[in-house]
C-alpha cells in the first residue's frame, strides 16, 4: 500500500499517459540541429569525403579544357548570328564571372588565354575534337559525383556499374545541352539584357536585372544541384529533399572560394611561392572545394533522410503495391501447387494396414507389429483353481501316465 501510494500522482510522478505523450516529444527534441550536424560529419568522415573530393577535382581539371573547347568553340559560330558585340560580351562576362570565383593568376594564366583562343576561332574541327575528348573526361567527372552521391546514401552497387557509367555520360550530355542553350543568356549579363526591351522600360528593367541577376544565377545552380541529387540515386527521393544539400553546397563553395582567395593573396605577399606550379595548384584547390561542397551536400541530405525519413512518393507506392501483388500471386501459386501435390500423391503416402493372415514363419523383417500380434492372439480359457495354463491337468481316474500299468501286472499274477 505504501509503495502504491508513493508511486501515485501525489508523490510527484506523472501518469503513464503523460509519459507516453512525452516520449515522442523527447525523441523529436533529440533530432535537432546539433544531432543533424553530428550525423552529417560522422557520415562524411566514414565515407572518406576528402578522397572523393580529390577524385572529383582531378576529373574536373582534366575535363575543363576540352569542355571549354566544345562549348566556346560553338559560341564562336554565334558571331555570324548575333554579331561580334555579343561574342565580346560573352568573353567579358565569362572572365568577369571567373574573376569573382577564382584568383587572378588562375584567370589570367589559364582561363583568359583559353577563352581568347577559342572565341576567335570557331572552327568545326575544334568543336568536334574538343567535344569528343570532353565526352570521356567530362563523363568521368560526372561519374565520380554520381558514385559519391550513391555512397553517401548507402545505395552504391544498387545500379549496375556499366549502366551507372552510361548514366553519368547521359547526365553529362544533358548538362552540356543546357549550358549551350543558357550560356548566351548568362554571358550577356545585366548590361545588355535591358536593350532587348522597349526604351521606356529599360531603366526599370536595368534596375531589376542588376539587383536580381546574380541571385537568380545562384538559385539556378541550386536547382540544378537538387536535380543532380535526385537523378543520381537508384532509389530516388522526392525532388525537394535535395534542396537542403544543394543550398549547403552553394554556401560551402562560396565561403571556401572566398577563403581560398584570401589564402592565396596572403601566401603571395609572404614571398613563399610554388613557382610555375602555383596556378595549377590554385586551380586544383578550387576544383577540390567544388567537389567537397557537392559531396558534402549529398551527406547532408543523407543525414536528413535518416533523421526524418521522407514519405514514399506516389510512384513508389504504386511500384510497391505492384510488387506486393506479384508476391501474393507467387505465394498463392505455391500454395495451390502444394495442395495439388498432396491430392495426387495421397494414395502413395497412405500407410499400409497389417495383414492378420500372415504366417508366423515369415521373415523377421515382415513380421507384424507387436500390437497387431497381440490383437490376433486368441485369449486363453479360464481354468479352475487358478492353475497356470501351461501346466497339464491331473488324471482324474487315478492313472498316472508316467508309471506302468499295475492293473495289467496284477491280472497276470492272478492267472
Amino acid at each position: 500500500m505504501l509503495g502504491t501510494a508513493m508511486s501515485g500522482p501525489a508523490a510527484g510522478g506523472a501518469p503513464d499517459g503523460e509519459n507516453v505523450q512525452r516520449s515522442p516529444a523527447r525523441r523529436n527534441a533529440r533530432k535537432g540541429p546539433v544531432t543533424l550536424l553530428r550525423r552529417t560529419l560522422s557520415k562524411a568522415w566514414s565515407g572518406n569525403i576528402f578522397s572523393e573530393s580529390a577524385e572529383a577535382a582531378f576529373w574536373q581539371t582534366l575535363s575543363l579544357p576540352p569542355l571549354l573547347l566544345g562549348l566556346l568553340g560553338s559560341v564562336g559560330f554565334m558571331g555570324d548570328w548575333f554579331g561580334p558585340r555579343i561574342v565580346q560580351a560573352i568573353h567579358d562576362q565569362i572572365l568577369g564571372f571567373s574573376d569573382k570565383i577564382f584568383n587572378d593568376s588562375v584567370v589570367t594564366q589559364i582561363i583568359e588565354p583559353t577563352v581568347d583562343d577559342i572565341l576567335t576561332t570557331g572552327k568545326g574541327e575544334i568543336v568536334s575534337v574538343g567535344f569528343l575528348i570532353s565526352l570521356w573526361a567530362g563523363s568521368s567527372a560526372m561519374s565520380s559525383f554520381v558514385d559519391a552521391i550513391t555512397v553517401a546514401h548507402g545505395q552504391y552497387g544498387v545500379r549496375n556499374e556499366v549502366w551507372q557509367r552510361v548514366f553519368a555520360l547521359l547526365l553529362y550530355l544533358a548538362g552540356l545541352v543546357l549550358v549551350v542553350i543558357g550560356l548566351p543568356v548568362i554571358a550577356i549579363g545585366p548590361d545588355l539584357l535591358p536593350e532587348f526591351f522597349p526604351p521606356s522600360w529599360q531603366p526599370t528593367i536595368s534596375l531589376w536585372i542588376g539587383a536580381l541577376y546574380y541571385p537568380t544565377l545562384g538559385v539556378l545552380i541550386v536547382l540544378a544541384l537538387a536535380t543532380l541529387y535526385k537523378l543520381a540515386l537508384p532509389r530516388k527521393l522526392p525532388w525537394h529533399r535535395g534542396l537542403p544539400g544543394a543550398a549547403l553546397a552553394m554556401v560551402v563553395f562560396l565561403l571556401s572560394s572566398v577563403a581560398l582567395r584570401f589564402y592565396i593573396s596572403w601566401i603571395t605577399t609572404t614571398g613563399y611561392t610554388y613557382g610555375a606550379l602555383a596556378t595549377p595548384i590554385a586551380f586544383l584547390l578550387f576544383t577540390f572545394f567544388i567537389g567537397l561542397a557537392i559531396v558534402g551536400g549529398a551527406y547532408f541530405n543523407s543525414a536528413i533522410q535518416e533523421l526524418w525519413p521522407a514519405s514514399p512518393t506516389r510512384r513508389q507506392r504504386r511500384k510497391w503495391r505492384r510488387l506486393e501483388m506479384e508476391r501474393a500471386n507467387v505465394r498463392m501459386r505455391a500454395e495451390e501447387g502444394r495442395r495439388l501435390w498432396e491430392r495426387t500423391t495421397m494414395p502413395l503416402r497412405r500407410p499400409r494396414r497389417a495383414d492378420p493372415r500372415r504366417s508366423t514363419d515369415s521373415p523377421v523383417g515382415d513380421s507384424p507389429p507387436d500390437d497387431a500380434a497381440a490383437e490376433e492372439r486368441e485369449p486363453e480359457p479360464h481354468r479352475p483353481g487358478g492353475e497356470p495354463p501351461g501346466r497339464p491337468e491331473p488324471d482324474r481316474s487315478g492313472d498316472d501316465p508316467d508309471q506302468p500299468d499295475r492293473r495289467a501286472e496284477q491280472r497276470s499274477e492272478h492267472r
